[in-house]
């Protein structure tokens, strides 16, 4: 459980990391946090970590210890990213004695660098496994709110019913990747977001060079109609006709409803590198620091309407 008060509206909330731990130090040290005994800490702040910690980066064991200290020592909150989650199910096996993530090519690829991070120290990876169990999958307080992906009404609701505490306990772990079932629906939308299917039978080669039939939408604000594949999608799909939509049963976020925080987008910055906040309520703080981006964090102090002059990120400090 999280040593800091519900009333708390002082955080540094920084995106996802993903090994990248000379970024994480640079931002931290520009951002006035002292590095005291084993752990950074700052007189007046804490820090929201919205996941995604490890993969892709090489540094991922110190990104973890950077981290983890934090938590540990009552100067952060650390969320589950999907990418954490990932990592607990392909380490986990089910009562048929199958992993509850297959061991698939792509899935070993997607894992491999964390994996070789660790490969001369076992115990301190599944140590820091274990501790990815204990991640809360979303954040909220009076002021506002900070999950990894995507703050859906419907998906929160019912975790509050299956959750006495904001965590995915053990026990309820195998359900939550059984596909079909209300808790699996509820765990991808939070930590992978909202998606919809291509229409008619189309695919699309992402990023990390998967081909995928379903893309992620833009659940932070109802795009404008007519709904085009162009408004909806919360990234650029290469080759694609830009084709008319229809949304049905989508809800998206209010514009009256408390701030919200959340990584997971890829986002890029403006034409003047600089990153902004989505809507005067939603902001991404994900900004590609994998993909030669920024490490970027909002520095919030209990504001209703977000300003894009509270985002800081390292770059800005080089």
């Amino acid at each position: 459980m999280s040593r800091i008060p519900e009333n708390f509206n002082n955080f540094d909330i920084i995106g996802d990391i993903h090994g990248h731990s000379n970024d994480l130090k640079k931002l931290l040290g520009a951002l006035g946090y002292k590095l005291i005994s084993n752990y950074y800490q700052h007189p007046e702040r804490k820090v929201l970590f919205l996941g995604d910690y490890i993969d892709r980066g090489v540094n991922v064991v110190e990104v973890l210890e950077i981290v983890k200290n934090m938590v540990d020592n009552g100067e952060a909150i650390a969320l589950m990213g999907n990418h954490e989650y990932n990592a607990i199910c392909y380490n986990t096996k089910a009562t048929d004695g199958s992993y509850l993530r297959a061991h698939t090519k792509k899935n070993f690829n997607q894992h491999a660098i964390t994996m070789a991070a660790f490969m001369q120290q076992p115990a301190l990876y599944q140590m820091y496994i274990e501790w990815f169990k204990t991640l809360p999958l979303f954040y909220e307080n009076n002021s506002f709110r900070a999950i990894h992906a995507c703050w859906d009404y419907e998906s929160i609701a019912y975790l509050k019913t299956r959750l006495t505490q904001p965590c995915l306990p053990l026990d309820l772990l195998e359900e939550a990747t059984r596909e079909g079932t209300a808790l699996h629906q509820a765990v991808e939308i939070v930590l992978k977001g909202k998606e919809m299917v291509l229409p008619n039978q189309k695919s699309f080669i992402d990023k990390d060079g998967v081909i995928r039939d379903s893309f992620r939408i833009k659940w932070w604000e109802e795009p404008k109609k007519p709904h085009r594949l162009s408004t909806v999608s919360a990234s650029v799909i290469k080759h694609q006709s830009d084709q008319a939509l229809t949304l049905q049963n989508l809800s998206f976020y209010p514009k009256e409803a408390k701030p919200v925080f959340f990584g997971h987008y890829w986002m890029k910055v403006n034409a003047n590198l600089k990153p902004t906040v989505l809507t005067a309520n939603t902001c991404c703080l994900d900004f590609s620091v994998a993909k030669d981006g920024y490490l970027v964090c909002y520095r919030y102090q209990g504001e209703q309407i977000l300003d894009s002059t509270c985002m800081k990120f390292i770059k800005e400090y080089n």
